[in-house]
C-alpha cells in the first residue's frame, strides 16, 4: 500500500494589486496581536505581459512541435462512447450503471502505471472480463495532479479503440465511494457463442 504525503503548496509573492484588494476587503478590521497587514511597498510587482512581434507578412505560423495525435475512430462502424452515453444501451441499464447500482464483478487499479503498461493491462483486463462473462467492471485511473491525469484522459480513448470498443457497451464516471471521477464503471458486452 502506498502512502501519499500531501504536497506543500508553492508559495509566491503577493502582488501589489492583491494587497490593495485585500486592504479594501478588511479596511476596518484590526489585525490580531503580533500580526500586521501586508505593506503594498514590499509586495511583488505585477508582471507586465510582453507582446510578441507579429510574424513578417507571407510567413506561415509556427506549428507545435508535438501536435496531439488525431483521435482514432472506433472500428466496425460502432458509435463513439462517452461518459454515461452508451448508444444502443437501454436507458434503465444506463441509469443503473451511472448510479453504481449494478454489481461490480472485477476491479482494475491502474495507479502508478505508465501509459504503455496501463494500456496493456486494460486490454488484458477487458478481454478476461469479456471471456468470463463479467458485465460491470471498475477501472480505477486516479485523477492525477490537478484532476487532469494522463490515464484519466486516455482510458476512455482506449475504450473507444479497437479491439476494446467491440467488447465494451458503455462507461461512466464511478460514484464517489468507488473513486468518483478517478474511476470508471465499464459495461462489458455479452459474449455470444458462435456455433
Amino acid at each position: 500500500m502506498k502512502l501519499f504525503e500531501p504536497r506543500q503548496p508553492r508559495r509566491r509573492p503577493v502582488t501589489t494589486d492583491e494587497v490593495h484588494l485585500w486592504q479594501n476587503v478588511v479596511g476596518d478590521v484590526r489585525p490580531l496581536p503580533g500580526r500586521a497587514r501586508p505593506d503594498p511597498a514590499t509586495a511583488a510587482p505585477v508582471p507586465t505581459p510582453v507582446a510578441s512581434a507579429p510574424p513578417p507578412p507571407g510567413t506561415a505560423p509556427a506549428r507545435p512541435s508535438n501536435p496531439p495525435p488525431p483521435p482514432r475512430r472506433p472500428s466496425g462502424g460502432l458509435p463513439a462512447l462517452d461518459h454515461g452515453h452508451a448508444p444502443g444501451l437501454d436507458r434503465r441499464t444506463a441509469e443503473r450503471m451511472k448510479r453504481g447500482e449494478l454489481a461490480i464483478e472485477a476491479v482494475l487499479d491502474l495507479h502508478g502505471h505508465i501509459q504503455d503498461r496501463a494500456h496493456a493491462e486494460l486490454h488484458s483486463f477487458i478481454d478476461r472480463a469479456w471471456a468470463a462473462g463479467r458485465r460491470l467492471v471498475l477501472v480505477v485511473t486516479g485523477k492525477g495532479q490537478g484532476g487532469d491525469g494522463v490515464l484519466r484522459r486516455q482510458v476512455p480513448r482506449w475504450l473507444n479503440q479497437s479491439p476494446l470498443r467491440e467488447r465494451v457497451i458503455g462507461f461512466s464516471h464511478a460514484r464517489q465511494h468507488h473513486g468518483g471521477e478517478g474511476a470508471l464503471y465499464v459495461l462489458v458486452r455479452r459474449r455470444r457463442d458462435t456455433r
